[in-house]
């Protein structure tokens, strides 16, 4: 990896296809990959890695024990998911953390870097975002 602020083709290799909209439109803050990303460092960019992992594998440990997306588990997943991308890339309400879970099921890139994690996780962490959306509203 190059210098201290990673190309897009190395976000390419650390987080896969779906991580970039290159045809983004700029209404919606996570298609917009050069706002606070431009700014982070290689020893950044391993850690949100990691944090990544993490995330995925939280949400894993509850879908292979059989909880459902609603569960506390699932929930308190989703909500730390949120607040990764909070602290690392744009501010994000549940609500539009909701808007983000959809695309995870509707657009291939995205559902794709899920499902070769585990079959059915795409829909299992969009059902988990909109349970922890849903629980924010009460």
């Amino acid at each position: 990896m190059s210098g201290n602020t990673l190309t897009q083709e190395e976000h390419k290799e650390l987080f896969g296809d779906g991580f970039f909209d290159e045809d983004a439109d700029e209404a919606e803050p996570w298609q917009d990959p050069h706002k606070r990303m431009s700014e982070r460092t290689k020893k950044d960019w391993t850690r949100i890695q990691a944090e990544v992992e993490e995330s995925n594998a939280a949400f894993v440990a509850a879908l292979d024990a059989g909880l459902p997306a609603t569960s506390a588990e699932a929930m308190k997943s989703a909500e730390q998911h949120r607040l990764h991308i909070q602290r690392w890339f744009y501010d994000i309400t549940p609500e539009l953390h909701r808007d983000l879970g959809d695309r995870y099921t509707t657009d291939p890139r995205f559902t794709q870097n899920y499902e070769n994690i585990r079959p059915g996780m795409a829909q299992y962490v969009r059902d988990a975002i909109h349970a922890n959306a849903d629980r924010a509203q009460h």
